[in-house]
């Protein structure tokens, strides 16, 4: 058995997983991990020697979760246009292709990211990277758009549904509200077409220096 078994790390990350969506992040310990993944404490620290590096690997293979569904689901709804399969999908309305239970352990993550500059910058690079994909799309679907304005929808999109699911994941709204949200993004594309005007788009996914 060696660090580089995959299957040992994937069982790892798969109970951490599992203990952030059933118990929060109060009960992540190494102790919880190696009971939910079925395997030692020393084990678990043999693969991710500090809880940094366990969230660091759990905040990628998330993401690339999330990266084979959006592809998987274009793919299945070809002859649809690919923005709205993409909003569909991540306000979890596209028919046969649910988008990831996980908003639980991204709300983790983005708490322990408020200590931790690795995890920090890796999350706004996530989110940067797909809203820049929203922003590409706007300017192909709707070519009256001007760039800045597409950027700034791309904000307010991720802004919006990540502010959804934390309702949902954290306060317990249900998850109907997804289609008031879903309806918002439609609504405020509109509405930026609708008053052409020119926009500063400088601070725009921008990091604090």
């Amino acid at each position: 058995m060696t660090r580089e078994d995959p299957n040992k790390s994937a069982l790892i990350i798969s109970g951490a997983f599992k203990v952030l969506l059933k118990e929060g992040l109060p009960h992540l310990s190494y102790d919880r991990v190696a009971q939910a993944a079925g395997v030692t404490r020393q084990l678990v620290r043999y693969y991710f020697p500090t809880p940094e590096d366990l969230m660091m690997t759990l905040c990628e293979q998330m993401a690339d979760t999330y990266r084979e569904a959006m592809i998987n689901g274009i793919t299945h709804h070809e002859g649809r246009d690919r923005l709205d399969v993409f909003f569909d999908f991540y306000f979890d309305v596209l028919d046969g292709t649910p988008k990831p239970r996980d908003d639980q352990a991204y709300d983790a993550l983005l708490s322990l990211s408020a200590g931790s500059d690795r995890l920090r910058n890796t999350l706004r690079d996530q989110y940067t990277l797909l809203g820049q994909v929203v922003s590409h799309e706007l300017r192909l679907q709707y070519p009256d758009l001007p760039l800045p304005a597409c950027t700034e929808i791309s904000y307010l999109f991720v802004v919006i549904m990540y502010g959804h699911w934390k309702m949902v994941a954290s306060l317990g709204l249900s998850e109907s509200h997804r289609l008031v949200s879903r309806r918002a993004i439609d609504r405020l594309i509109a509405s930026y077409r609708s008053v052409p005007e020119t926009i500063d788009d400088a601070q725009v996914w921008k990091a604090e220096v």
